[in-house]
């Protein structure tokens, strides 16, 4: 990972905030988190838009199998990162957009040409990194931060994927290190979730608000252990958000 000095220029106050997942490697839970945030958004009765960059999963799989109001943008033409900014509005001050795997290269050249005249214009970025167990996660959040270096604010999500989770690439690497003390990015965490639990949303396209409030149309959702569960799952989440949302918010 390649380190750049801050310009040192000041930086206007934004007037709106994108907040897009690193569409780098694919299963690490990038869009079931999104899911999560969004919900966050709404219960806090923040606005935002939401959009769906992720071209490989026209609907099962991104985030339009879960939000109908998530609007489709295909990444790999020129306006498409274009369309992102221009969805910043006064009533939709935040920009939430979920990319799909191997969208790096596009994301990377967009933010090369454009990310000056955006930083003048009060536009705010945070990427949101989704790091697991598996050491190929560390190493992509790795090779975004060396790509988009300062232009963003990072959030770190640790996603556990086993129980117990083991993060010791990301907490003993020293590359990871270096990017910590660098960029100083905000870390939170995804707790673990039982497998069958994880496996009935993505069968039915149903987020974890959904079934904690028991207004997902699926009865196995309905379950009081199963509610109880989702619950639990939702507080925990929402907790971290919280502790994590000054690079959410504007």
């Amino acid at each position: 990972m390649t380190l750049r000095p801050a310009t040192g220029d000041p930086v206007p106050a934004p007037f709106g905030r994108v907040i897009f997942t690193e569409g780098g490697k694919g299963g690490v839970g990038k869009t079931a988190f999104m899911t999560g945030l969004v919900g966050w958004f709404e219960a806090r009765q923040i606005p935002y838009a939401l959009l769906d960059l992720d071209t490989e999963n026209q609907v099962r799989g991104s985030i339009s199998q879960y939000f109908s109001k998530a609007r489709k943008v295909n990444i790999h033409t020129p306006q498409s990162l274009q369309a992102v900014v221009e969805a910043l509005a006064p009533e939709t001050p935040i920009v939430l957009a979920d990319m799909g795997a191997g969208s790096g290269h596009v994301a990377h050249q967009w933010f090369r040409s454009s990310h000056a005249q955006l930083r003048e214009m009060g536009v705010a970025f945070t990427a949101v990194s989704v790091i697991t167990p598996d050491p190929p996660s560390v190493e992509s959040v790795l090779r975004w931060a060396s790509e988009l270096q300062r232009r963003v604010e990072y959030l770190i999500v640790k996603n556990a994927l086993t129980s117990p989770p083991d993060f010791s690439h990301w907490e003993q690497n020293p590359k990871a290190e270096q990017f910590r003390q660098f960029f100083r990015p905000q870390e939170i965490e995804v707790e673990y979730r039982v497998e069958q639990f994880e496996s009935l949303l993505r069968r039915f396209g149903v987020t974890v608000g959904q079934a904690a409030d028991r207004k997902a149309p699926i009865r196995e959702l309905h379950q009081a252990s199963v509610v109880l569960r989702a619950q639990a799952y939702r507080r925990h989440l929402y907790a971290e958000l919280d502790r994590g949302k000054g690079c959410l918010l504007i």
